[in-house]
């Protein structure tokens, strides 16, 4: 399987469950402004709408949209615990995760605040509409150390890579204790640092 991904964008995602789930991908840099790969292709005709994720599968399918992406990736793997099985209800609270961040934090973040022609008055109100969300997500972490209880999911590869755009827009997370912990505490799991590494995001040991 191929993963096209540019780095410090919402593609980590798919590429950390991969990396916790013992999945070898083959990786292809895309160039998110020119919309080309790091082999000179044209992205517009792996993906027309120009973003990635995109994962190319052995037998030439392709998936798009991250949240769909990690779903496939964890249920490849299903003893790593990444996703429970279709059909407990353990399963619709990580879709309901993955859901959450998808609209509620992504699409906050993205465009709002990547793109200062939208206008201060509306990166404000994005930023606000972060804090809240951000609370929200302080209070249901309480004690769990992940989003659905004790164990990673998918959903907190997902939460990871996005709220971790905050130090982009000069978001601190002081104020959400439990949060800031809940990021250090994902940051330093093995296969995190192996994915961030591998897409430039961190210096080699």
């Amino acid at each position: 399987m191929k993963l096209y991904y540019a780095t410090n964008t919402c593609s980590l995602s798919p590429h950390i469950v991969a990396a916790e789930a013992g999945i070898a991908l083959e990786l292809e840099k895309v160039d998110l402004r020119t919309h080309r790969t790091d082999t000179g292709a044209d992205y517009r005709e792996v993906n027309p709408l120009g973003y990635v994720p995109a994962l190319r599968l052995d037998d030439g399918e392709l998936l798009t949209e991250g949240a769909a992406i990690v779903q496939y990736l964890a249920d490849r793997a299903p003893e790593s615990g990444l996703a429970p099985r279709p059909g407990m209800l353990e399963r619709v609270r990580l879709q309901e995760w993955l859901n959450f961040i998808a609209s509620e934090l992504h699409k906050t973040f993205s465009p709002w605040l990547f793109h200062p022609e939208v206008g201060e008055p509306a990166q404000k109100f994005a930023k606000a509409r972060l804090a809240d969300r951000f609370a929200f997500i302080e209070q249901r972490l309480g004690d769990s150390p992940y989003l659905t209880g004790d164990h990673f999911t998918a959903a907190d590869a997902y939460c990871f890579t996005i709220v971790g755009w905050s130090k982009f827009v000069g978001i601190d997370l002081a104020a959400y204790p439990r949060l800031a912990r809940y990021m250090d505490r994902i940051a330093a799991r093995p296969k995190v640092r192996e994915a961030m590494q591998a897409e430039g995001m961190l210096k080699a040991a």
